[in-house]
């Protein structure tokens, strides 16, 4: 107590007398004196650097803008199975692969990503796509999973069989819902099978028996059961 009332007196004793304050003035103007070049080099890093900044987020915006005027015609392409051209154009317009290289850090960069995944995919050229599919991000949770899924594909060709396994378990637990969830146990319950995990297929298609019946998977998913615990009773 007092010290709080002390200090309260001292900082009384500044403000009402005059050449205490002085002083204390003093001191603040010869400190920037000395140390001006200093401060200057600061604020100018400062400036520079939110000048960075903003240009960046604003070249970055334009570069963004241009890139998705410029793959409307890649899209289109791909929609209507002109594969070729939607990821090479056609002499005239971008194909993914030009868009991803020319504008990269752009969202529509990441989206050609997704797309030249899925089309090598297509063509059977799994590291290629596989390359591709782990460039691209989605926040929507359902083109993630589906992302995910098809890296999963990609890695099951490779005989990269664990790693495939994790991702379509990955695929399967994001955003759980009837439409897609059952797909991805349905390549999950595969994948345990090749790799001799078989308890852990039946648990699979257990799953997609019990919570997902009114899917397209759940018939076939209690024929391979039933095989699958036939092979495991023998």
């Amino acid at each position: 107590m007092a010290t709080k009332e002390s200090n309260k007196a001292h900082q009384n004793e500044v403000l009402e007398n005059p050449e205490v304050l002085a002083e204390r003035i003093g001191r603040g103007e010869a400190f920037l004196k000395q140390n001006s070049k200093v401060l200057g080099g600061v604020l100018a890093a400062a400036v520079i650097l939110i000048g960075g900044i903003l240009f960046f987020q604003i070249n970055n915006q334009n570069q963004n803008e241009k890139a998705q005027a410029e793959m409307f015609q890649a899209v289109y392409f791909y929609e209507q199975d002109s594969i070729d051209f939607a990821l090479n154009g056609d002499g005239i317009n971008k194909g993914f692969l030009t868009i991803a290289e020319d504008y990269p850090r752009t969202d529509a960069a990441n989206l050609a990503h997704f797309y030249i995944g899925s089309i090598y995919l297509s063509q059977k050229n799994f590291q290629e796509a596989l390359t591709h599919l782990e460039d691209f991000s989605a926040d929507d949770y359902l083109v993630q999973s589906k992302a995910i899924a098809l890296i999963g594909d990609a890695q099951l060709e490779l005989g990269q069989t664990d790693q495939a396994i994790s991702s379509y378990t990955k695929a399967a637990r994001t955003n759980e819902n009837k439409y897609t969830t059952p797909k991805y146990l349905a390549k999950l319950a595969v994948a345990q099978e090749e790799a001799g995990k078989i308890a852990d297929a039946i648990a699979t298609y257990a799953e997609i028996e019990e919570k997902y019946y009114e899917s397209f998977e759940y018939a076939a998913a209690r024929k391979h059961k039933a095989r699958l615990e036939g092979l495991a009773a023998k």
